[in-house]
């Protein structure tokens, strides 16, 4: 008798959050709660690299992507097959883009300035693409690779 392996199922994750510090708040806590119920668990290297990528994305789509009445979306993918987990973050700001390549602030004193350098630093991959289901934004999105997902 042999045994077959069951193909890794790929894993999704979607909501819209309220573009408001709460919100994205909400959104790497809801982010991290999917990712340990994903077999990447709570304290590893891999959940807090992702988590920490996520509340770089949802803070900067509350605070540079807000438009009044308007939520942000996420989606987050997690691929065993590949070990790669996809964020994207889509707000409703199509004209606010983030600048590449990431510098930081020029005086050391401004206390914003440093999540896309964050992202770009624990981040494989990271760009930004207009809303893939259409309507006015955008969407930044950041790849993380190697996570030895269950």
């Amino acid at each position: 008798m042999t045994a077959t392996q069951s193909p890794l199922t790929v894993h999704q994750f979607t909501m819209r959050f309220s573009s408001t510090p709460r919100g994205a708040r909400l959104a790497r806590r809801l982010c991290g709660y999917r990712l340990d119920g994903w077999g990447v668990p709570y304290g590893s290297d891999a959940h807090d690299v992702v988590t920490l990528v996520v509340a770089e994305l949802s803070a900067n789509a509350v605070r540079h992507g807000h438009v009044a009445g308007r939520d942000f979306h996420v989606l987050l993918t997690a691929d065993p097959a590949t070990d790669t987990v996809r964020i994207e973050v889509s707000d409703t700001r199509g004209e606010r883009l983030p600048t590449l390549p990431v510098t930081p602030p020029e005086d050391g004193e401004d206390e914003g300035g440093r999540g896309l350098l964050l992202v770009e630093a624990l981040a494989d991959r990271w760009g930004c693409s207009p809303r893939a289901e259409g309507g006015p934004g955008k969407t930044v999105w950041a790849e993380c690779t190697g996570l030895s997902l269950s």
